[in-house]
């Protein structure tokens, strides 16, 4: 197939067009070149809202959508297209209000999450323009997605502090639970749907077990061989000083992706694959303050 990937230098995106180039495909990544490009792609170097008519006489059989965060970034991308097979968008599972009752599922309505505020009202907004002029689109709900290629702060934060031997400072009783979803799985997931081309055309994406903050910190810490010194905050103090995910707990019905894809990648293995990629690729990471924070005011 001839594939475009919106993005294709960070994480979701890169990883994407890294993995449909290894199944043998012609990918096309659109992006502005600020960053190295992978191995085997065809660049369109050009920003999504000044195409102009550079993709007017491509045909595409398949376009991944990684990096639609608003209305209008679905809108002008859709006016500057010529003829295309399947559009698949990446949107989130903050769409859902947090008021909506658990798990949430792909019939409920969407709206307002306070946790996601303009993040997940954007999103909506990008689902339903795209879904009004291409009803056959497909729109995946993944959870926190993690893996090879993530060069957000969060598993390996926990990572470099199993690697100094520090003590891991958890939120609360640390029984918050988080549900997570392999970048590889999300792949695999986009190739299942365009193989079974299901009448549902919004998948939630995600592991069906989810894990308590405690358990997540212990699986990163035993991809290293080791077993974390666990300390409790219990003041209340902003978690996101010194803790990479958001005082938020919610759980994803993924009923209608297992249905299409049973199988999924267990979390620990996805955690030793990120490790191992982690070791290699350290100055990727976007890191935050969180160890001065640890070791201004809590050690």
């Amino acid at each position: 197939m001839k594939i475009l990937v919106t993005g294709g230098t960070v994480f979701v995106s890169r990883y994407t067009a890294e993995y449909f180039v290894k199944k043998g495909h012609d990918v096309y990544v659109l992006n502005r070149n600020t960053r190295p490009q992978s191995e085997g792609v065809n660049l369109i170097n050009c920003d999504r809202h000044n195409l102009g008519n550079r993709l007017k006489n491509i045909y595409f059989d398949m376009i991944i959508d990684v990096t639609a965060y608003n209305e209008a970034d679905i809108k002008d991308f859709l006016n500057a297209l010529g003829n295309f097979g399947q559009y698949i968008m990446i949107s989130s599972s903050a769409v859902y209000p947090e008021t909506n009752p658990q798990p949430f599922t792909e019939n409920q309505d969407c709206g307002f999450n306070i946790h996601w505020e303009d993040y997940g009202t954007n999103k909506i907004n990008a689902e339903k323009y795209l879904l009004t002029k291409l009803p056959d689109a497909y729109i995946i709900r993944p959870p926190y997605l993690y893996g090879r290629m993530n060069n957000l702060y969060r598993e390996t934060f926990v990572f470099e502090c199993a690697e100094k031997n520090m003590p891991f400072f958890i939120p609360k009783d640390g029984k918050m639970k988080l549900q997570f979803f392999d970048v590889e799985d999300l792949c695999i997931f986009i190739e299942k749907i365009i193989e079974s081309k299901p009448k549902n055309h919004i998948f939630n994406a995600g592991n069906p077990e989810t894990v308590t903050i405690e358990e997540w910190v212990k699986l990163c810490y035993v991809v290293l061989g080791k077993v974390p010194e666990i300390r409790y905050v219990t003041s209340e103090i902003n978690q996101r000083l010194y803790f990479p995910f958001r005082n938020y707990e919610y759980i994803l019905d993924v009923t209608k992706q297992m249905e299409i894809m049973p199988d999924v990648k267990s979390l620990e293995t996805g955690l030793q694959q990120s490790y191992e990629w982690y070791k290699d690729n350290r100055e990727l990471i976007v890191r935050k303050d969180y160890l001065q924070y640890i070791n201004n005011n809590l050690v």
